[in-house]
């Protein structure tokens, strides 16, 4: 079997096995026999699925990073766990970076990092707690993009996604008659305060951005009865880490003010931050000359700016001088990620895997 077929193979396999976040146990069971197989040692992270695994000699380590968990969606009617994501191409193309370097002289270590729950945005928080990048330079990501943003044979050196935050909060106040709204705390009123609120936070208009409420539930039980509890979630997002932590500051200023106008219990937590990406000009140069040695310049594109999120840039939060670059390959994909019906050309993960066997050998 050739290596394109193996890869197109491993694809086949994980497309048609996924798990879902902190689930992935199959998965990387499969995964420890494909290495087992081609005889690289690896280190299972344990307590949590994933591993690790790890070939050359000399000084240095660089690395690149795999997701392994699918979505939990309602396919044709039916809900269950699902590669719309192409967290399935994401390890078959590593895997085949890995089957191209396993007999080459390498002057340094490379990692290959397969990782949990990037779908939930905590699998690399966990994986960075057990030692994932440890001792690592660069660290490389691979991600398939829309075709809105690259089509099939471009490759973009950097993925730039923005910063995504979000918003639990809780109202409790008193029911009370709709005759007599005067007896009670209407925690309508209070969403609603907090609604507009939202909407007249102003940051810098250069700088995109956007906070939303996205889920309001407040039930008295019948019409004539004024709800004084409710629950309800926002979104906030930013291209930039700094614009997202000052969306968060004004907001949580706000809800508080709010609080002390209404005079009413009014608790809120954040929950799934997510960080925007922080790319390495040096990792994204490295990425560039890659992708010309390996498929020409001209199917080199520019970066890409995407408003979605992905946990891959806790690994820069977590070790800020880690340089790092997560690599964007064009497949025709359709009609987008996350669509229950998502599609793309498999013949894109061949050339992905040689561009990422290429950067992962060139000097840290």
């Amino acid at each position: 079997m050739t290596v394109d077929e193996q890869i197109l193979e491993w694809f086949d396999y994980f497309h048609e096995h996924p798990e879902i976040s902190w689930k992935e146990h199959e998965t990387t069971k499969k995964i420890a026999s494909i290495l087992d197989d081609l005889h690289i040692s690896y280190r299972l992270f344990g307590d949590v699925p994933g591993l690790v695994a790890e070939i050359g000699e000399g000084e240095g380590i660089v690395a690149v990073r795999a997701d392994i968990d699918a979505l939990w969606q309602e396919v044709d009617g039916e809900w269950k766990a699902n590669h719309s994501c192409g967290h399935d191409a994401n390890m078959s193309m590593v895997l085949g970076a890995l089957l191209r370097l396993k007999d080459q002289p390498l002057a340094h270590k490379v990692r290959f990092i397969f990782q949990p729950a990037e779908e939930q945005g905590n699998g690399a928080v966990a994986a960075f707690e057990h030692g994932a990048v440890d001792g690592v330079s660069h660290l490389f990501g691979v991600h398939l993009r829309p075709i809105e943003e690259l089509k099939m044979g471009e490759v973009s050196p950097a993925i730039h996604h923005g910063s995504a935050i979000f918003l639990e909060g809780e109202v409790r106040g008193t029911d009370a008659h709709g005759a007599r709204p005067h007896q009670g705390q209407n925690a309508i009123d209070v969403v609603m305060a907090i609604h507009q609120m939202i909407k007249s936070i102003y940051v810098s208009p250069f700088e995109p951005h956007s906070a939303k409420l996205t889920k309001i539930v407040a039930d008295g039980g019948s019409m004539n009865i004024i709800p004084g509890a409710a629950t309800f979630t926002m979104d906030i997002r930013a291209q930039k880490n700094a614009v997202l932590n000052e969306l968060r500051e004004t907001i949580e200023q706000g809800i508080e003010a709010i609080k002390q106008q209404f005079k009413i219990e009014l608790g809120w937590k954040w929950v799934d931050y997510t960080p925007g990406a922080e790319v390495s000009d040096e990792a994204a140069k490295m990425a560039e000359q890659a992708i010309i040695e390996t498929v020409g310049k001209e199917h080199l594109a520019p970066h890409v700016i995407t408003p979605g999120s992905d946990d891959f840039h806790f690994y820069t939060v977590k070790k800020p001088e880690l340089k790092a670059t997560m690599i964007g390959i064009g497949a025709n994909l359709a009609p987008g990620l996350h669509h229950p019906k998502m599609t793309f050309n498999h013949e894109a993960l061949l050339d992905a895997s040689k561009i990422l066997a290429t950067v992962l050998v060139k000097k840290p």
